[in-house]
């Protein structure tokens, strides 16, 4: 385990209050628990719960995935804020209802984990990961469509989208209607002078796939589906550092 700052309890407090989402919790200790949450107003924060395995009275059922929370923290200046108390303001049961929802909701969190900077607020990623999980939670025939989409989002979010109308390298651009090679880990379009790829992107999935980042109204067939995850995958490794 990587070494965390805790800083001292006679350190200055700012007390903040956000909502939040719990993008990861591990034990630490014998008794407290670390909470990574993505909050609305602060960005990326790693919380400390105190007793978080022995008592559930300051966050009973808070601290599980999907639902929105609403939390209370101690700022001292270090790596970890201590939790105070953390309340459910949206429930999202709905998710516990099918394998693969739940998979595509766990999928957008590890995402939202590795893409996001500590204490950097990210409202477009916010609000993006909130509708997808919304959709989800009324478990959709084709989560994994969903989550296509919501992925191309939130790469534009955080500053990684992808270029699918020029090339990456000379900036030369590919005529509407046409397949395209793309390299997700270089950021987009490779055309054949500048080497390709071996990725190859549909013009019709090409053609969604940029409405879906304009924040367009997208549904995607199984195929074009996973021809998009597959891509996303890819530039997630790049820039997040993301394994699935």
């Amino acid at each position: 385990m990587a070494s965390l700052s805790i800083a001292r309890q006679g350190s200055p407090v700012k007390a903040i209050e956000s909502d939040a989402l719990v993008v990861r919790t591990i034990a630490y200790g014998e008794a407290d628990v670390i909470a990574t949450l993505l909050t609305a107003t602060y960005g990326k924060l790693g919380a400390l719960l105190r007793g978080g395995r022995r008592s559930k009275r300051r966050a009973s059922g808070a601290l599980e995935p999907f639902h929105t929370v609403h939390a209370s923290l101690d700022d001292r200046g270090g790596d970890l804020l201590t939790l105070r108390e953390a309340r459910i303001v949206r429930v999202r049961s709905g998710m516990t209802g099918s394998l693969a929802v739940l998979e595509a909701g766990g999928l957008a969190l590890r995402w939202l984990r590795h893409l996001t900077p500590p204490r950097h607020p990210e409202p477009a990623a916010w609000a993006t990961t909130l509708t997808l999980l919304d959709v989800l939670d009324g478990c959709p025939a084709e989560p994994r469509a969903a989550l296509a989409v919501a992925a191309l989002r939130l790469l534009s979010d955080v500053g990684y989208g992808l270029e699918l109308t020029r090339c990456v390298a000379c900036g030369k651009p590919c005529p509407d209607g046409r397949p395209a090679c793309v390299d997700a880990s270089r950021g987009g379009l490779v055309c054949q002078a500048c080497g390709g790829a071996r990725f190859l992107l549909s013009s019709c999935t090409r053609r969604l796939a940029m409405e879906a980042q304009r924040g367009g109204d997208v549904t995607f067939a199984r195929e074009q589906t996973e021809q998009v995850l597959a891509m996303v995958d890819g530039a997630m490794s790049a820039h997040g550092e993301f394994r699935a």
